[in-house]
């Protein structure tokens, strides 16, 4: 069993702490009208996805391997991180299926949209549907953010580094999911703090999500937990980069928006690696 300190545990749960409270910032956005300039937003969103996705690939991956070549050998270590790879993806797109689509975070992006080109009368007529799809996003956001937490959280405990960087692209991606529960509530209700509560409630899931996941798994930590996990937890990242952010980027900006924060994720992911090893 790998035992850790609280010095260690600490600065890997605040770092978890704060990507989850950055759905309250997309609340402020919902408030005052932050999501009418959308291109810094969108390039963004393809950094935080070529943070991810350079991150899981060349590093949470690659630990996977080696964790298991550690008790399997090379061959069957570097088949059984892949094989924990796309369990991860797997886990990630079961959990899309059980959430209805109209209210699956990933497909309410367009809400201020809808309601910006509504009149007065329409809106008014939809306030309880859109207190219900609110409500609900923040349930289907808080189900997506229990993994993203247990990532950040484990991320951070075997390197602080990556734990950062990860830490920082799903902050970035967890502004429009507050932007998409705070929106429908507070134009359903007029009351900014119950849309910021939702939207903050959401976004505490990824701390919870840490620690149940560190309770269960840390009495278990070897070679072959580790290997599992981060092999789970890289797969997670990759469905959430290409499920959830390269897409809202688009809509928030447009192609090229999203590849130029994309390629400058991966720049500074593999330079922040690499400086890391100096």
């Amino acid at each position: 069993m790998q035992a850790f300190t609280m010095a260690e545990m600490l600065p890997a749960f605040l770092l978890t702490l704060f990507a989850g409270l950055s759905t309250a910032l997309g609340a402020l956005f919902a408030f005052w009208g932050g999501v009418k300039n959308t291109k810094f937003l969108s390039v963004g969103l393809g950094f935080s996805a070529g943070v991810m996705v350079y991150v899981s690939f060349a590093e949470i991956l690659v630990k996977s391997q080696d964790a298991f070549t550690l008790k399997y050998g090379e061959l069957v270590g570097e088949s059984l991180g892949l094989v924990a790879f796309f369990v991860g993806i797997a886990l990630s797109f079961v959990i899309d299926q059980l959430i209805p689509d109209n209210i699956n975070p990933h497909h309410t992006l367009d809400i201020e949209n809808s309601i910006d080109n509504d009149d007065t009368q329409t809106i008014q007529n939809h306030r309880a549907p859109l207190a219900r799809m609110g409500f609900f996003t923040a349930i289907a956001i808080a189900l997506h953010n229990f993994p993203e937490g247990f990532a950040t959280f484990v991320s951070a405990l075997n390197n602080m580094t990556t734990g950062v960087s990860i830490a920082l692209a799903i902050a970035l991606h967890n502004i429009p999911e507050g932007l998409a529960v705070a929106l429908p509530v507070y134009h359903a209700t007029g009351d900014r703090t119950k849309a910021f509560l939702y939207a903050l409630g959401s976004g505490l899931a990824e701390p919870v999500g840490a620690i149940i996941g560190f309770l269960i798994l840390v009495p278990l930590m070897g070679d072959l937990t580790l290997g599992i996990t981060f092999g789970l937890v890289a797969g997670i990242m990759v469905y959430i980069s290409f499920d959830e952010l390269l897409p809202s980027a688009r809509v928030y900006g447009n192609d090229h928006t999203t590849i130029f924060g994309l390629v400058i994720g991966m720049l500074v992911m593999s330079v922040s690696l690499i400086l890391f090893k100096l």
